[in-house]
């Protein structure tokens, strides 16, 4: 069977993603990896006393995350694919590489925002950054709106 990534982040164009991996891994025989990736600082918060961690804010926004993520999957298994998630925290191209390397990924498949010029010149592309460094091929699909 042929294994695809597919990162969310849960933006407004997720399920248009998911909807097109879904008809990919058909056509391909594939199961998908679905993985999101949550930032390493989601509990710190700076404040009059400086820098604090509230393991409260980090732990609801985790478990709403894993919903969202399960949501998805159902959605994916409703389709007859083969579906398994994973929430990771840290930086989004490390953990992406390393878990496509993890589960031996022939393909990963990334939407691109249709976003450029200044925007990544400041906050940079994670599909730019995993196109580049992935030693698989990574299928980009537009999901940007269409005007």
């Amino acid at each position: 069977m042929i294994n695809i990534v597919l990162p969310v982040d849960f933006g407004d164009r997720t399920e248009e993603l998911v909807d097109r991996a879904v008809k990919f891994a058909k056509q391909i025989q594939g199961r998908i990896f679905l993985i999101h990736v949550a930032p390493s600082d989601i509990g710190f918060a700076i404040g009059d006393m400086g820098f604090q961690y509230f393991p409260e804010v980090e732990e609801n926004e985790i478990r709403e995350e894993l919903v969202q993520l399960n949501n998805i999957q159902q959605r994916i298994l409703a389709q007859d694919v083969e579906c398994e998630h994973i929430l990771k925290q840290g930086i989004a191209k490390d953990i992406i590489l390393e878990h496509s390397k993890a589960k031996n990924a022939d393909f990963i498949v990334m939407g691109s925002h249709g976003r450029s010029g200044i925007y990544d010149v400041f906050v940079g592309s994670l599909t730019k950054g995993i196109t580049k460094d992935a030693d698989i091929p990574v299928l980009v699909l537009p999901i940007h709106d269409h005007k």
